[in-house]
């Protein structure tokens, strides 16, 4: 029931974050250059019809075969990346990366089943989809409906503990698995050639980040991610920028600042209802769906922080 609450809490967010096409009009792809493209999913609010795709889904080119960056929330999106892959290129899907365990990340993996990838994830992902596969199976059978047949769990085939650099020929990629923060199985990308950052959900834009792992263990990973060489980073969810340090900022200051607001409730006495509606106030305005995030983040923190 747990994971549930929290699985509704991310998912349940509303309105657009920037201008998307409806899921009635074609699976757009927006190229970065260099054999980078994103799918940039539609941020649908749950109770108006959660759909499978709100995430960004991405695949990079290169001289040997594809690499594809999470999948979406179902066989359908899946599928429809696959094809829009298939009209960029005719090589082979090398890899399939999941940038944690969240289920609009993951369950379009079987659309690549037939390709024979090697399935990829943080060392801790294997055990986490199975942990929540039973939840995830009534959420998917409430959120998309016929959507979610044939939507196969699909588990790593390889993993990575630190660190792992995966070859596509003209290019290298190298994944970087994070202690517990956004989740416990969260895993960046970075390729070489195009210097291509692919946060996942460590890094949102536009829209209120999001948690269900350690606050105090996202801030510290959001703070080494501003190390990154990246001249561009792709978030797991929002517009890919080139105005990257800005974007990691404003979600560090967020969360630093819910931080402190929490602590300082729980110091005076202060219940998580009340703190709802007073931490990290100041920020609202700069966030879309702030009201409903922001509450959500205050009930998975609040309890945690009170046993510092």
């Amino acid at each position: 029931m747990r994971i549930l609450m929290v699985l509704l809490s991310i998912l349940a967010l509303g309105a657009c974050a920037h201008a998307a096409p409806a899921h009635d009009e074609a699976f757009a792809i927006e190229s970065l250059g260099d054999g980078i493209y994103v799918h940039h999913g539609v941020h649908l609010d749950i109770d108006t019809g959660y759909q499978g795709d709100i995430c960004n889904a991405s695949f990079i080119v290169g001289s040997l075969g594809v690499a594809v960056i999470d999948t979406g929330g179902s066989l359908k999106i899946g599928n429809q990346l696959r094809e829009a892959i298939r009209k960029v290129t005719p090589l082979p899907v090398l890899y399939v990366i999941n940038t944690h365990v969240h289920p609009d990340h993951i369950y379009g993996n079987a659309a690549f089943l037939a390709d024979k990838p090697q399935f990829i994830g943080h060392d801790k992902l294997a055990v986490a989809m199975e942990l929540r596969h039973e939840a995830y199976t009534k959420l998917n059978a409430k959120l998309l409906g016929e959507d979610a047949k044939g939507s196969e769990l699909v588990k790593p085939t390889m993993t990575v503990k630190t660190t792992l650099e995966l070859d596509l020929g003209d290019r290298k990629l190298m994944l970087t698995a994070h202690p517990n923060a956004h989740t416990n199985t969260d895993v960046s990308v970075i390729e070489s050639k195009a210097s291509t950052l692919f946060a996942g959900d460590l890094l949102f834009i536009e829209r209120t980040p999001v948690l269900e792992g350690d606050i105090k263990g996202l801030i510290a990973e959001i703070e080494k991610l501003k190390s990154s060489p990246a001249k561009q980073v792709v978030p797991g969810h929002g517009p890919a920028t080139k105005n990257w340090l800005q974007a990691l900022n404003n979600a560090q200051r967020y969360l630093t600042l819910l931080l402190t607001d929490i602590r300082a409730s729980i110091k005076k006495g202060e219940s998580m209802e009340s703190t709802m509606n007073t931490a990290a106030a100041s920020e609202k305005g700069k966030w879309i769906l702030f009201d409903i995030a922001n509450r959500r983040n205050v009930n998975t923190i609040y309890p945690a922080l009170e046993w510092e």
